[in-house]
């Protein structure tokens, strides 16, 4: 399983890696937006100084023509490292970048998936990951899991080199069965994922083992008090 985080909100990045198993960051246009850095680059480089090269770092290209996708895609390489995996929405011109790109050499992020036939575009195109987007599949009636894990079944038969990274979530239960049903990886709002902690059981639990410690041992006196 990999938890990656889809913001590009600094502060939320340092808290996230600091508390969870935090595999790497995604962005697009929209997550940007939230955040807004009047320079990106700039900003993108301090993304990869936080999360560090052990750690992967999702960046989406804004063209929809092939050559123009390209060359974002080789701009932004440039600029921040040749390990950023470039995020290409799977459109008509977007497949044809992805088969550019990874002829090239490069991590690609297949993204904007809402069809299965999509994703095995992608999966056949050479995708490293291929994200997915659960919570808008559902919005339009149809059921994202199952093409998680139709998706899931054709990597594993044909042997493919290939992740599911699913992506678009507004609660745990999404993320959850996400995974259940063959996702490798999962990219999630920090909101979200510090959703899998509060629930009260957790600091009830917490709380009634303290008081019983502190039965015995008196108030405040903690294990390194002894």
């Amino acid at each position: 399983m990999e938890f990656i985080i889809d913001t590009v909100n600094l502060e939320e990045i340092k808290d996230a890696i600091e508390h969870m198993p935090i595999v790497g960051v995604t962005s697009n246009p929209s997550i940007v937006k939230a955040t807004s850095p009047k320079d990106f680059f700039a900003h993108m480089k301090e993304v990869r100084s936080i999360i560090g090269k052990e750690r992967s770092l999702h960046i989406q290209v804004i063209s929809k023509e092939c050559d123009e996708i390209v060359k974002e895609g080789h701009r932004i390489l440039e600029e921040i490292d040749d390990q950023v995996y470039i995020k290409v929405p799977v459109s008509y011109e977007g497949i044809k970048a992805i088969k550019i790109l990874k002829a090239e050499g490069h991590n690609v992020t297949a993204t904007a998936v809402y069809d299965l036939m999509q994703a095995y575009m992608a999966l056949a195109a050479g995708a490293d990951y291929i994200a997915p987007y659960v919570n808008r599949i559902g919005n339009l009636g149809s059921d994202p899991f199952e093409l998680i894990n139709e998706l899931s079944n054709r990597i594993v038969c044909d042997g493919y080199d290939c992740k599911i990274l699913a992506a678009s979530f507004k609660g745990v239960q999404q993320v959850r069965d996400a995974f259940n049903n063959g996702a490798q990886a999962v990219t999630a709002p920090v909101g979200v994922l510090k959703q899998i902690f509060a629930n009260p059981n957790i600091e009830k639990a917490v709380n009634d083992f303290n008081n019983d410690w502190y039965a015995i041992y008196g108030e405040g006196n903690g294990i390194c008090d002894l």
